[in-house]
């Protein structure tokens, strides 16, 4: 069995520092690459939908204008009033 030792602790608590800064940096360093690249992907996902949607009112306003509008004149319309 073994025991602690001051010296031990000492190391321990050296070793947790050392990683703890190192990756402080490390994050420092990637995060804003990371953060870039998900407002690009975000920005060109965003920007598809943006094409495909002006894609479909295009396509939806030619169907429309392709097909002949069908006028059938019944008669006038005349708007009666109420007399009292």
């Amino acid at each position: 069995m073994q025991e602690a030792t001051f010296q031990g602790l000492i190391e321990d608590i050296f070793l947790f520092l050392i990683i703890y800064y190192v990756i402080k940096f490390l994050v420092r360093l990637f995060l804003p690459l990371l953060a870039k690249k998900v407002v690009e992907k975000a920005s060109e996902q965003f920007q598809q939908q943006h094409q495909e949607q002006q894609n479909y009112s295009n396509q939806s306003q030619t169907t429309k204008s392709d097909k002949p509008r069908e006028t059938k004149k019944v008669g006038e319309y005349i708007d009666y009033e109420e007399v009292d």
